[in-house]
């Protein structure tokens, strides 16, 4: 198996229109950054297993649905039958930008203790990707740091998204601490242009990516910029590729998640050896991603929007 990531599964419910009475629609859509980091993985061929809780409801019910549905395995998956799944009302702006509201107190996802955690899905895959909105909490936080842990205990190539959502965490402080921690584990940093302002307070894009490095001791860093692209760097050398803006975007929910599989599944064959990526194809594998992503936003939701290999080849070649 490719990739085992953990973390939240939910739903978003994305706009849809007005109703006749002229009220908003949302459209139920199954969401969750490392279950859309998966479903980008596998729509492209890749292999991955998720790792997680939900809710026994409907709404559960149907996101263990949309993991079949994907081809990802769902042997990780748990059920909580007190606790409801995590809901995330998506809010879009007239260019496609998104914010999110949370009902989430606690959620299932937070649920999830390391005890539940199934330790072979990680022994059986050759990377392993997490994320900090499963660690604003107990006990999905000791169930996240532990999974990590285990991981690089068993020399896995580990994939990290901080995936800042500020209203989820008690207090901004702890989430620079606790986002922070997870570090420790990664050999891939991906994280934002306002995430990077977050860590670092510096706006220049490679003084806070040299500041970054201090703490983040891994091999690769993606500094994801939105319609601007992507800067990259591995060994202290940096470079930056524009993102296919050709595409019609109507829905950037996911997008950083598609980047990311993408990525990811460019870069498997160098997973467990990730010390023999050269540069050129670093920047192969982000040019790769950047058409991922791009291609995302032509869709709306997240895991439904993720390309398969044959619309990301077409772009690429266009």
């Amino acid at each position: 198996m490719d990739l085992a990531a953990i973390g939240e599964l939910l739903i978003d419910f994305t706009p849809s229109g007005v109703s006749e009475q002229g009220n908003p629609l949302f459209e139920c859509n199954p969401g969750g950054a490392p279950a859309n980091v998966l479903a980008a993985m596998t729509r492209l061929g890749g292999t991955g297993a998720f790792i997680g809780k939900v809710g026994s409801d409907t709404f559960g019910s149907f996101l263990y649905d949309i993991l079949k549905q994907n081809g990802i395995d769902h042997r990780g998956l748990r059920f909580d039958p007190k606790v409801h799944t995590t809901l995330a009302f998506v809010h879009l702006s007239r260019t496609g930008d998104r914010s999110f509201s949370f009902y989430r107190d606690p959620g299932a996802d937070r649920m999830l203790t390391f005890e539940e955690v199934d330790q072979d899905v990680i022994r059986q895959a050759k990377a392993f990707h997490f994320g900090s909105v499963s660690m604003t909490h107990e006990p999905s936080r000791t169930a996240t740091l532990g999974a990590a842990r285990f991981a690089r205990e068993l020399g896995k190539t580990i994939s990290y998204d901080p995936n800042l959502r500020p209203a989820l965490w008690n207090s901004l402080e702890e989430a620079r601490e606790v986002i922070i921690r997870g570090m420790e584990y990664a050999d891939i940093l991906k994280i934002s242009e306002e995430e990077l302002i977050f860590l670092t307070g510096q706006t220049d894009l490679e003084k806070g990516a040299e500041l970054l490095a201090e703490v983040f001791r891994g091999r690769i860093l993606l500094l994801t910029l939105g319609p601007n692209g992507c800067f990259f760097g591995m060994d202290g050398k940096y470079d930056r590729l524009p993102t296919y803006d050709k595409v019609k975007t109507i829905d950037t929910t996911g997008a950083g998640d598609a980047f990311l599989g993408g990525f990811l599944f460019r870069i498997r064959p160098y997973f467990g050896r990730l010390q023999e990526l050269t540069f050129d194809e670093l920047r192969d594998a982000v040019n790769f991603a950047n058409a991922v992503g791009s291609l995302a936003t032509t869709r709306k939701g997240a895991i439904p929007a993720m390309p398969r290999l044959e619309e990301v080849m077409a772009l690429l070649e266009a």
